[in-house]
């Protein structure tokens, strides 16, 4: 027997809007920006009634939103429930998985405009005993061209994975794994998506700046962003609040919230954060916070368009994915299901996060189905909804 508890009532709303007091110029000179605001927060009820019917339609369990117009939020709100009569809530700790990916991104461009590493750097420089590590370089690992395969979708590491969910792995546990797999194509001449790929990038980083990823993602992203809730632990521990995840991947309904993700992405780069921090990050990452406009244009440059599944309007730049306008990453993982969005024509910030109930489904991001449905009500000329 199946149960289905639905809870669709938003239990969590923060709404800003201008502050009093203003002066006249002030005033004026938001002007623009206050209508948006106004705009946005008149559709307070059509969001609340469209996730309560995406929740049912995709057997959700939780779902947390967060919305951000400049560097000011508008709203943050939670549906559902954490776990059994603990109401989710905006400030809950989630996993981040590929945001990540990101924020790697933006460290690596930083390092570029620092003239540590250049992009078209071969891995080989740090790490020669990779297959074709002359070929391979730093660019072709963030955007996933290298053509080194994907260590996740190998059965002997799913196998391994699902026998022990707390099992800590290490950098070359994972690189080994994957390269025991034939390369995917030469590098270059593709798009693949694998988890490989940032492992390696994280081992070269390390050996390139003699430091450890940790301390520079606490550096040059946690405190550079102004992250003030995301941490980068070394273990499986998330501080409280936390949204807790669960999935039905083993074959049974069960909690995953502390599954070790160990095995995600670079060492040092797996990350536990909120909903404001997620908009905040969205904002950073889509204005190139930190980076020389030569390595901002280089983040969201069309590389891949044409390659595998990308195509003119939507492909992978280094470490985010470009869509309709939309800079997006969207993790799913460990019963989590994410998305962080930013407009830049619209200066606009979205996150998402959900979890399911049992009879959901596991390889669906439902926060996707969600995140593209609210693209057609808030942003109809910049729409992905299918």
């Amino acid at each position: 027997m199946k149960f289905h508890p639905l809870v669709t009532v938003a239990t969590t709303v923060l709404l800003m809007v201008a502050s009093p007091g203003l002066s006249v110029g002030e005033t004026n000179a938001n002007a623009a920006s206050a209508t948006s605001k106004t705009k946005l927060l008149s559709q307070q009820e059509a969001i609340d009634a469209l996730i309560a019917r995406l929740m049912k339609e995709h057997q959700l369990k939780a779902v947390l939103f967060g919305l951000q117009l400049g560097d000011e939020p508008v709203m943050m709100m939670g549906w559902g429930e954490s776990m059994a009569g603990v109401p989710a809530a905006p400030d809950m700790q989630v996993r981040l998985g590929a945001i990540s990916i990101a924020y790697l991104g933006s460290l690596l461009l930083q390092l570029v405009d620092e003239e540590v590493v250049a992009l078209d750097d071969p891995v080989g420089k740090w790490l020669p005993e990779l297959p074709k590590a002359e070929s391979v370089t730093l660019r072709m690992l963030i955007n996933c061209t290298s053509g080194y395969p994907d260590y996740v979708t190998y059965d002997k590491f799913t196998d391994a994975f699902y026998a022990d969910v707390f099992r800590t792995w290490t950098p070359r546990e994972l690189i080994d794994l994957a390269l025991e797999q034939p390369l995917v194509f030469d590098p270059g001449e593709n798009w693949h998506y694998a988890h490989t790929n940032f492992v390696i990038l994280g081992l070269a980083l390390e050996k390139a700046t003699g430091h450890p990823m940790e301390r520079m993602i606490q550096e040059r992203i946690i405190n550079r962003f102004d992250l003030e809730a995301t941490t980068n632990p070394t273990t499986p521990a998330m501080a409280p609040p936390i949204l807790q995840s669960y999935t039905g991947e083993r074959g049974v309904y069960e909690s995953a919230t502390f599954w070790n993700p160990s095995w995600t992405l670079a060492r040092g780069a797996v990350m536990n954060g909120t909903v404001a921090d997620i908009l905040t990050s969205a904002r950073a990452i889509g204005t190139g916070t930190g980076l020389s406009d030569s390595s901002k244009a280089a983040m969201f440059q069309p590389q891949t368009a044409g390659m595998a599944i990308w195509n003119e309007q939507r492909w992978f730049g280094l470490g985010v994915v470009i869509n309709r306008g939309w800079v997006v990453q969207n993790p799913t993982f460990h019963g989590y299901a994410g998305v962080m969005a930013y407009l830049p024509e619209q200066e606009l910030s979205i996150a998402v996060y959900s979890t399911r109930l049992e009879g959901g489904d596991d390889d669906l991001n439902a926060s996707v189905e969600i995140f593209e449905a609210l693209t057609d009500r808030l942003t109809p000329a910049h729409s992905l909804a299918k």
